[in-house]
Order: C-alpha cells, then sequence, then structure tokens
C-alpha cells in the first residue's frame, strides 16, 4: 500500500515487504501476459513514434518561423504599388551633408530668435540615409551621383547617364517621358551642369557641356524628353562670338530650340514675373534661361532681386505648369528640383553662403509639401543629396588651448555677401586701376569689402596684405575669414564620402528607401513609383548608339574607350573648370 513517501508513479501492486521474494523478471512479464520480446518491440515502437512527433514539431516551428521572418522582411520591402495618375518630385541637395542641417537649423533658431526645438521643414520629413560611393570612387562626384539616381545604376565619376563600359543608360525622365508623364528640370546652376545633365543627356565626361546642351533641348538620340527647363547655363546655348556666348562652335542653340523642337523661351526675370505672377501660363516646352553661368547664392541673388528669381519661386513656377498641362491628361509629370548651389558653397568653404542655399532650399522643399497637400493628384517627394561638399564641422578648434564647445552663427548672420561675390568684385577693382599700391588695395579690401561685406570689423594687417597680395585666392580668403571667426571647420575644397540624409513626403513603397540604403535605391524606387520601364529605353539607346559616338551630332567624336585611362576622361576636376569659365567670362 503507498504510503506518504511512496513516489506518485510507484507500482503499487507490487510487495514492498523486503522478507517477501519479488517476482524475477520473467514471472512479472508472465503475470503482464508479456513476453520479453513483445514489451522490447512495443518500447522501440514507442521511441520511434516519439522520435517522429519531435522531427514534426521542430519543422512546423521552423517552418512558422521562416514565414514569419518572410512575412516581415516583405512587408517592410515589398513595394505597395500605386494606382492611377500621379505626381513624383524629386529633389537634389547638391553637397549637402548633415552637417549642413546642423549649421542651418540652429542659425535660424539665433537668427529668428526661435526655440531649440523649433526646426526645419526638412527634419521633420527625414526619412533614411544614402551611401554615395561610385564605381571609380569612395568619393564620388555630382555626375556619378546623379547618374545612380536617373539610371539606378552605379558608374564612373564624370560619367552622364553612361555605364563604365561606355554604354548609355536610360533615366527615369526618359522613360517618364515615353510613358505620356510631362516632364521638367529645375536648377540654380548651368541646366547642363552634371545632375540635370544626367536625366536627359548621355556624353562620357561631364565637361562636355556644349553636347549636353544640344541634346536637353531635343537634338539626341531620342529627341526631346523634357517639356520644362529653368535655371542658368545661357552661354552653353549662345554660339561663340556672340553676347554672353561661351560654346566652342557657332551654334545658336537657342534658336535651334525654338525652330526645331517647339520651344518657347525667355531670358530674364521681366519675363518669368509675368508666369511667376499669374498674369500667364506658362506654354510648354519652356526653357528660362536666367543667367550666363549659374544663378548667385541666394545671398548675393536677395539683393538682385530685380534680375534672378530664386529656387522656390522657380519650384512653384514649374509645379503650377506642369499640374495645369497635366490637367487632362490620365497621367502626371516628374519634377527634378536641385538646389545646386549647396555644393558650391562647400567647394568655397564659404558658410554664410551655404546657410542661406540651404534655406532656400528648405523652403522649396516646403512649397512641394504644400502643393502635394493641397493637389487633387496624389503624389509623392523624395529629397536626398548626391554627395557632402567641404567635410564641414559645425565646430573648430582654433588655438592650441583645449578646444571650445561652441560656434558663433551671428559672424554668419553679419555677412551680405558670399565670399564669391567679393572676390569677383576685388578682381574688377584690379582691373580698373593703372596703380599698384598695395597699401591703397588694402584699404579698399577693409573698406569697401570686408567690413561691409562680411561685416568683419577686424580684420588683421596679415588677412588684407594676403588678399591683396594674392587676389586670385581672394574668395577662399574671404571664406576663411568668415569661418575661422564662427568656428566652422572644413577637411576639404572638394567632396566627401559621408553618408547623407534622405527626406521624403511618404507614400506608396516609400518604405524601400527608409533606413540606410544605396543611392541607386532611390534612383529604382523612382521608376517604380511611376511605373515607367527604363529597361527598354536603355536598350533602345544601345541600338542606336555606337561605341564611337558623334556626341551631340556638332561634328566631332569622343572616343568611348573607357577601360585602361578612364581616369583621363574625368580628370578635370568641376570646381575648377567653374572657376576657370566665371574668370575667363568676366575678363573685359
Amino acid at each position: 500500500m503507498a504510503n506518504a513517501t511512496t513516489p506518485l508513479l510507484a507500482d503499487t501492486r507490487r510487495e514492498t515487504d523486503p522478507s517477501s521474494d519479488p517476482l524475477n523478471d520473467s514471472e512479472e512479464d508472465a503475470l503482464q501476459g508479456q513476453s520479453r520480446a513483445t514489451r522490447t518491440g512495443q518500447s522501440w515502437h514507442i521511441r520511434l513514434r516519439e522520435a517522429i512527433l519531435f522531427a514534426w514539431a521542430l519543422l512546423a516551428t521552423t517552418g512558422v518561423l521562416v514565414l514569419a521572418v518572410w512575412a516581415s522582411h516583405k512587408q517592410q520591402t515589398a513595394f505597395d504599388k500605386p494606382a492611377g495618375k500621379r505626381n513624383l518630385i524629386f529633389m537634389v541637395s547638391d553637397g549637402m551633408g548633415p552637417a549642413s542641417l546642423s549649421l542651418t537649423r540652429s542659425f535660424r533658431q539665433y537668427t529668428e530668435g526661435l526655440e531649440y526645438d523649433d526646426t526645419l521643414t526638412l527634419d521633420k520629413h527625414f526619412w533614411g540615409s544614402s551611401r554615395t560611393r561610385s564605381s571609380s570612387s569612395l568619393v564620388t562626384d555630382s555626375a556619378a551621383g546623379a547618374t545612380a539616381f536617373s539610371c539606378g545604376k552605379k558608374s564612373y565619376n564624370g560619367a552622364i547617364s553612361m555605364l563604365p563600359d561606355s554604354t548609355p543608360c536610360g533615366t527615369v525622365l526618359e522613360a517618364a517621358k515615353r510613358a505620356g508623364y510631362m516632364t521638367g528640370l529645375v536648377v540654380t546652376t548651368d541646366i547642363t551642369d552634371a545632375t540635370p545633365a544626367c536625366f536627359a543627356s548621355h556624353v562620357d565626361i561631364r565637361s562636355q557641356n556644349d553636347d549636353i546642351a544640344v541634346q536637353e533641348v531635343g537634338n539626341g538620340t531620342l529627341g526631346r524628353v523634357v517639356d520644362l527647363m529653368f535655371g542658368g547655363g545661357r552661354c552653353h546655348f549662345l554660339p561663340n562670338g556672340a553676347e554672353g556666348g561661351c560654346r566652342e562652335d557657332d551654334i545658336d542653340v537657342v534658336e535651334m530650340a525654338k525652330n526645331e523642337y517647339g520651344w518657347n523661351y525667355i531670358g530674364d526675370r521681366a519675363a518669368f514675373d509675368e508666369f511667376w505672377e499669374g498674369k500667364k501660363e506658362v506654354p510648354l516646352p519652356m526653357l528660362g534661361l536666367f543667367a550666363d553661368t549659374d544663378i548667385p547664392f541666394e545671398l548675393d541673388r536677395r539683393n538682385m532681386n530685380d534680375v534672378y528669381p530664386s529656387l522656390s519661386e522657380m519650384a512653384k513656377t514649374a509645379l503650377r505648369a506642369l499640374e495645369k498641362a497635366t490637367e487632362g491628361s490620365d497621367q502626371g509629370f516628374f519634377l527634378m528640383i536641385e538646389g545646386s548651389r549647396i555644393d558650391h558653397a562647400g567647394h568655397g568653404n564659404d558658410p554664410a553662403a551655404q546657410v542661406r542655399e540651404v534655406l532656400e532650399y528648405d523652403k522649396a522643399f516646403k512649397a512641394v509639401i504644400d502643393f502635394l497637400e493641397e493637389g487633387d493628384t496624389p503624389g509623392v517627394l523624395v529629397a536626398t543629396s548626391d554627395h557632402e561638399t567641404g567635410g564641414l564641422s559645425v565646430a573648430r578648434q582654433v588655438h592650441a588651448d583645449y578646444p571650445q564647445y561652441l560656434w558663433y552663427p551671428a559672424v554668419l548672420a553679419n555677412a551680405s555677401s558670399s565670399s564669391e561675390h567679393l572676390a569677383h568684385r576685388l578682381h574688377g577693382h584690379i582691373a580698373q586701376i593703372s596703380e599698384n599700391s598695395v597699401d591703397k588695395l588694402k584699404k579698399y579690401i577693409n573698406d569697401e569689402l570686408v567690413t561691409p561685406g562680411l561685416g568683419i570689423h577686424d580684420a588683421s594687417d596679415e588677412e588684407l596684405t594676403s588678399l591683396a597680395s594674392y587676389p586670385e585666392q581672394a574668395q577662399y580668403l574671404f571664406a576663411h575669414m568668415i569661418s575661422i571667426r564662427a568656428q566652422i571647420g572644413w577637411s576639404t575644397h572638394g567632396h566627401s564620402a559621408v553618408d547623407v540624409n534622405i527626406y521624403s513626403s511618404g507614400g506608396p513603397g516609400a518604405e524601400a528607401i527608409r533606413g540606410n540604403v544605396e543611392n541607386t535605391d532611390v534612383g529604382k524606387y523612382l521608376r517604380e513609383y511611376l511605373k515607367v520601364d527604363v529597361d527598354a529605353i536603355t536598350r533602345e539607346l544601345n541600338e542606336k548608339m555606337v561605341l564611337k559616338r558623334n556626341l551631340g551630332m556638332i561634328g566631332y567624336e569622343i572616343s568611348a574607350d573607357t577601360t585602361d585611362d578612364m581616369p583621363s576622361l574625368h580628370a578635370e576636376d568641376h570646381w575648377i573648370a567653374h572657376e576657370q569659365l566665371e574668370t575667363t567670362r568676366r575678363e573685359p
């Protein structure tokens, strides 16, 4: 009989009295009607069944986990296809890295007396970040960066929608036009510069601006693919020898655009204002070129508002024009807007110019957000940078002592002119004077440029002597005076490899570019959102373009062999080329 100490599973049928003879195994089996062989066979079957059940349970659990992970991955990466008519606005903040946002955010808070948590419109739409390397370097240039956006492919520095094997790649803008969308490009630099060029032309090296110009207006493999272009770069559309022209040939691209491809053309602020102020509807296709080269930095442009339109003004006008043009269409529009000169301020290491460029870009970004929220047609805004420029640091150690934890936005606020503008004024003054007196030149620099233009009242004799002695370095010297007093640091006059931010309004499929992604992923999203066949455009281009091409059809050829001597195709730095063009253009 069981007692308090008997194990729960004890066999109570067995005698527990130690004085009794226990049954041996054979007798026990006999009493239970079993032989040893029978019991052994049943035990094997039980163990086999248990093993099978365990294996099945393990497989089922594994399957459930795999399905759960797959479903989660699909939910995060699957593209939620949009339906019906839609608009896509893609914004590029050329050269703007994360530090530029910190610099501008704090500058705005200081100048407008805002609280520390009052942020930029961009900050409110932060989406992720993008890795920027090109196929040829860890540090990309704008051409390779824009090719990643337009084609969704990596390419070499200097490539304008061309791949490392020297074959063209179709662009999202070209595919959108083929699918029935209206298209537009709005920039503040030369419209033939790398970023806009990568959406509407194909050349081996970015310095082929003359070829890019003729392709952009329609004299290319696919014909005209752009409906609206606003920006600078008029000199590449005017023949050599004409006033304001900088082409190497005698082709008048403006006349070509009007006569052969049906473009309407405006070339000044007065003509633009008729559309900006709503006096007229914008007739498409529309080519608006408002500066010989680049539209001035916003810091300078605001003092010449009667001459040049701003980025936000051009963006709003383009949005209205494309919206109106697609009212009765089943398709919407694709518009690329670039805050181009953030990059130039970075190259020049000019923080005073850069914060105004970022603020104007933020203003244009808000205009697009408002347009999408107020419009009837669904749309998405995606914004990112091609790279960071200048290696900007919002801090600078100016003494050997332990560094101070601060920077001074007031120094930037005091500047009323960019270092570029002041350098141009200095060069113009030197060209006009006949007397070569360093002391008189130092006085002019201090009284007419440094004090009123930079807001600096404590320029050292060493600084003024450097400016008078090396006027060709004036832009960098003026910028250095601002940076060191504001305690803003720079590591380069070129680009850096830092990841850049992605911003978005959100929308169908936008989760595909959340988190940290490749710049090519941004390009792939653009085509997927529009549901356009970029690969078909690539095939068509490759069928029509041979390896040795007559680029732009203007009478000379560039070899397409880019295997062994690839660096020679794009060795010339674009900023140096820009500075040389500006210097030549301003020579009396």
